[in-house]
């Protein structure tokens, strides 16, 4: 029981640490398909990247068990909201990595992920439209639930064959990627800074071109054309951009939210393998030794990084005291008035105030909480 209210504890953006294997593990999958190198690597790291999306599926399980009102809150939450995308993207990642060695499985698996993300990005669009967000608030990981999940149910269509469904998929990521870039990117250049915790996901904005750029070779074939070009430019744009942020990344004292940089990273590994491929440089083996490296060291760092604070106690939001049942209303106070809409919103402030994740950061010192 320990062990479920422990996995309980754990906030949706830890299903970052499954995505961001699981994009480790397409890299290696594309060395093996186009340099030979073992594919027992990428097949090792979507295991492992199974292993730990299951374990964070318990605890999220658990949760909803336990406190079925703090998701229900999550769900609603402008800033945790688009993190319960990540359950269902990695899914899909799972199918891809599963189809080589049973077909019809790794089919299904993708198949029902897909339909799980567009509903859940549906949903989470339409719980947009109808609350009051606050500017302030929003940050890159808007992108998760339309973005990624339509570019990435796109590249993993076309990988395996469907490529009707692929080019549906694609369609929904890169319509959602023009409305929420503009919205986004003008929220950082004339609203303040994100805080601490959530300065990590600025690594998100590099995500979108390579994602977009791997899903079109998929489709469309790796013969670049105006757009596949379009794609490359942008994505070498936002490279230098997290190049500058550099310095904000150093200041910053280390949290899960870390994982943020593994998939994002991947994804531009990715897409300079398919470049590498269609360019044949002299030393082209050397530089695609060199892109998946270097990805593959970032994410060990981060993941060694991670054991360190788990054994430190560190990773994990505090243990919040067990749910008590509440006591039975009386006859008197059973009939209530409604409840205004000015008293939901200060409810729903509060939950977010006393979240696990806010009580985690404001005991360490890290302004801004979520």
């Amino acid at each position: 029981m320990r062990a479920l209210r422990v996995l309980a504890r754990t906030p949706p953006n830890f299903f970052s640490i499954a995505f961001g294997l699981a994009g480790l593990a397409v890299v290696w999958q594309l060395m093996a398909t186009f340099y030979g190198s073992p594919a027992a690597v990428g097949d090792a790291l979507f295991i492992a990247a199974a292993a730990v999306w299951l374990v964070l599926a318990v605890g999220a399980i658990a949760r909803l068990v336990e406190r079925p009102r703090a998701v229900l809150s999550e769900l609603r939450d402008p800033i945790l909201s688009p993190f319960w995308a990540l359950p269902w993207i990695v899914g899909m990642l799972l199918g891809l990595g599963l189809e080589p060695h049973a077909h019809a499985a790794g089919k299904v698996l993708f198949i029902v992920f897909l339909i799980a993300t567009i509903l859940y990005g549906g949903w989470v669009t339409g719980q947009w439209f109808v609350v009051d967000l606050d500017r302030s608030k929003l940050h890159p990981g808007y992108f998760l639930p339309t973005v990624a999940g339509g570019l990435l149910g796109g590249e993993c269509a076309g990988d395996m064959g469907m490529h009707a469904l692929g080019w549906l998929s694609f369609g929904i990521g890169i319509v959602c990627w023009l409305m929420l870039g503009s919205l986004i990117i003008n929220r950082l250049f004339f609203t303040a800074m994100l805080p601490a915790a959530l300065v990590p996901t600025l690594a998100i904005e590099v995500a979108p071109p390579a994602v977009a750029g791997g899903a079109y070779f998929a489709l469309h074939g790796t013969a670049p054309d105006v757009f596949a070009y379009g794609l490359a430019g942008y994505a070498v744009l936002m490279v230098l951009v997290q190049v500058r942020l550099l310095p904000l990344y150093a200041r910053l004292r280390f949290t899960p939210g870390f994982w943020a940089f593994t998939f994002s990273w991947a994804a531009v590994a990715e897409l300079a393998l398919y470049w590498l491929r269609i360019e044949r440089p002299a030393g082209e083996v050397v530089y695609a030794a060199l892109a998946a490296g270097a990805v593959s060291l970032l994410t060990a760092a981060i993941g060694a990084r991670s054991v360190l604070a788990i054994a430190r106690g560190q990773f994990l939001p505090p243990l919040s005291p067990a749910p008590t049942t509440a006591p039975a209303p009386s006859a008197a106070t059973r009939i209530r008035p409604p409840i205004r809409l000015a008293q939901m919103r200060a409810a729903s402030l509060e939950n977010t105030r006393t979240h696990p994740v806010n009580i985690w950061l404001t005991r360490r010192g890290i302004k801004g909480g979520m």
